[in-house]
């Protein structure tokens, strides 16, 4: 599979975003499959996480689906940017998404 889940997510982000310059992606293999770990710059998350998340659950679903045809189970967190003016009582992006689920 290579870096092809890696590429797909730069794309899609890089399309979505102001900043497509300050989008990082890391990748990091281990027993549990793919981890693709996504920062952006902090004015472009609303962008990214979408309304009620359903930005971030169609990237996931996606990524979901590269995997699959790689034969690799692909999970992506979301960095919360050093830059948020989230409070520090607020959920953290991650957080919230797996509150969403049902």
């Amino acid at each position: 599979m290579a870096d092809r889940d890696k590429d797909f997510l730069e794309f899609v982000v890089k399309e979505l975003v102001d900043h497509p310059e300050d989008v990082r992606v890391k990748r990091v293999v281990d027993e549990m499959g793919v981890l693709l770990t996504l920062d952006v710059h902090a004015d472009d998350m609303g962008k990214i996480i979408g309304r009620s998340g359903n930005t971030a659950k169609a990237i996931r679903s996606l990524l979901r689906v590269v995997g699959l045809k790689n034969n690799a189970r692909v999970n992506l967190k979301i960095n919360e940017p050093e830059k948020s003016t989230r409070s520090a009582a607020a959920k953290s992006v991650d957080e919230a998404m797996e509150d969403l689920k049902i």
